[in-house]
């Protein structure tokens, strides 16, 4: 059956006030379902704007106009004074996401230290990550979240290993090719892995003559009828000035007789035949730094 799992992330506080909502409008208008994963904790995305020193970085923020894309807000967010608690103030757009049948996993407490410094934490710090944004994100919806995947994909074996510890049945770590059972230091981790197998909009855009216009069409061909298709998108993108697109893309996959489904839909039909595999960290193509890739 020619598959898309659609996965959702939500990084910012106007990523949930603002982009959460119009594609809940978007899936709805189409009947389709998505799994989100929501950052609950402090939104102090612009302390990433340290790394506009790492000329890959600001490459991608200039070929992308991300301030642009983004918003202001966004940019400059956590940057003068600690940045506001997403799940505090947002909790009734996480709820309708939920109420809508969407799934709902859990992403970050604090996105952007997660991102910058979850893979060289101790596994206790790692631990007590996790259960402040799990304990939050149950909190506000009154279930524990089933799925969880590490912002920017940064994981490790040691990552892996401290969510095994947590109740979730699958997880979302790395860019790959088919979903596995990952192998950390000789054993066989009970938690499924589904990568995502497409690239972001910020990673194709303005690379190889990737631009708005022909953006989807670049997408739609890279998709593989004969095998499971992963893709990322995000609510502060398509969520905000690229929903157009977005909704263009989904009228046109659906057109193609795709099936747009959560990545939870997959995990239950892969999870007796997925085969053990592993992850390492290496640099990918469109992203600053070195992200968890499956080998």
């Amino acid at each position: 059956m020619k598959t898309i799992a659609l996965r959702i992330d939500v990084d910012t506080f106007r990523g949930t006030g603002r982009g959460v909502p119009a594609l809940c409008r978007i899936l709805e208008k189409y009947g389709v379902r998505g799994t989100f994963y929501f950052s609950v904790g402090p939104d102090n995305m612009g302390r990433h704007l340290w790394r506009l020193l790492r000329p890959a970085f600001l490459w991608k923020m200039l070929r992308t106009n991300a301030a642009g894309l983004y918003g202001p807000e966004i940019v400059l967010m956590g940057t003068a004074w600690p940045g506001p608690k997403i799940g505090r103030r947002h909790a009734g757009v996480i709820r309708a996401a939920m109420e809508a049948g969407h799934e709902v996993g859990f992403h970050a407490w604090d996105h952007h230290r997660a991102q910058a410094k979850l893979t060289t934490m101790s596994a206790e710090a790692m631990r007590s990550e996790l259960r402040t944004g799990l304990a939050e994100l149950e909190r506000i919806t009154g279930v524990a979240p089933r799925t969880s995947a590490a912002p920017g994909w940064r994981s490790n074996a040691q990552l892996l290993e401290v969510k095994s510890e947590f109740p979730f049945d699958y997880n979302s770590d790395c860019r790959g090719e088919f979903p596995f059972y990952p192998v950390v230091n000789g054993r066989r981790l009970e938690q499924l892995q589904i990568p995502v197998t497409l690239p972001t909009y910020d990673e194709a855009l303005g690379r190889d003559g990737v631009t708005d216009e022909n953006y989807n069409e670049f997408q739609i061909s890279l998709l593989k009828p004969e095998q499971l298709n992963v893709i990322t998108i995000h609510a502060e993108a398509e969520g905000g000035r690229c929903a157009g697109m977005f909704e263009e893309y989904l009228r046109r996959v659906l057109e193609l007789g795709y099936r747009v489904v959560p990545l939870g839909v997959v995990a239950a039909e892969v999870k007796e035949s997925a085969p053990e595999g592993r992850m390492e960290l290496k640099a990918f193509p469109g992203r600053e730094g070195v992200l968890a890739v499956q080998i």
